[in-house]
Order: structure tokens, then C-alpha cells, then sequence
């Protein structure tokens, strides 16, 4: 369990970084430069229900649970 602290099961904002790319890949039509990437990631930021934030974090104790067993 060297890089434990790195894995995406156990950071939750590697989740929110895949929905977020996600989102932006579904996006039509694509952003084509910074700014439009820029703004279409804080809109999908916006968009992210807080269930599913609050949901990740109170996932932790039951995914550290499981990494140590």
C-alpha cells in the first residue's frame, strides 16, 4: 500500500474531475479554446449536485474501511 494517498478510490476528487471531463467531453459543441474551456468547466462545476459531492465524502470511511482490509 505505498501510493494508497494517490489512488482515485481513495482521493473523491478524482471523481469529481471525471464527471466533470465527463461533461465537458459530451459538450456540443466542444469547447475550442481556454476561455470556452474555462467557461464550461465552472458551469459544469456549478452543475454537479451536492448529493453527489456529499455523497463521495461520506463514501470515505466504507472505501478506507475496504483498502485496509
Amino acid at each position: 500500500m505505498d501510493w494508497a494517498a494517490y489512488s482515485s478510490d481513495l482521493n473523491p476528487i478524482e471523481h469529481v474531475w471525471d464527471m466533470l471531463g465527463r461533461q465537458i467531453a459530451a459538450c456540443q459543441p466542444p469547447p475550442t479554446c481556454l476561455p470556452e474551456l474555462r467557461r464550461a468547466l465552472l458551469d459544469e462545476w456549478c452543475n454537479i449536485p451536492q448529493d453527489q459531492i456529499d455523497n463521495l465524502i461520506l463514501s470515505m470511511p466504507r472505501c478506507c474501511k475496504a483498502c485496509i482490509a
